[in-house]
């Protein structure tokens, strides 16, 4: 079981960058695939891009494809979300969240999920 917590959330110029972080509990971190989902109000959440336990695949929602991007540093059990070109429509709590499977777009595989963090670009 991983326990996870967000960080780095606030308010951001459009255009401006943000970078999140999730900071995973226990020895076997580098086991997990991570993902980010974000929720805007009123919306579903949705996928923003995963990263494998290695680090060495990453997916991305085309919305936020070449605008933001996943990193994970094992020895920190940390996994980052850095979102440069913020726009208006990236405004949304923003979920780290774990499997042990491979990565996936759908949330419903994800059994660990931190508290969010909340996002607020302004135009």
């Amino acid at each position: 079981q991983v326990q996870l917590v967000e960080s780095g959330g606030g308010l951001a110029q459009a255009g401006g960058s943000l970078r999140l972080s999730c900071a995973g509990s226990g020895r076997t971190f580098s086991q997990y695939a991570m993902a980010w989902f974000r929720q805007a109000p009123g919306k579903a959440r949705e996928f923003v891009g995963n990263i494998n336990w290695s680090g060495a695949y990453t997916y991305y929602a085309d919305s936020v494809k070449g605008r933001h991007t996943i990193s994970r540093d094992n020895s920190k059990n940390t996994v980052y979300l850095q979102m440069n070109n913020l726009k208006p429509e990236d405004t949304a709590v923003y979920y780290c969240a774990a499997s042990l499977g491979v990565p996936s777009t759908t949330e419903t595989t994800y059994p660990y999920w931190g508290q969010g963090t909340q996002v607020t670009v302004s135009s």
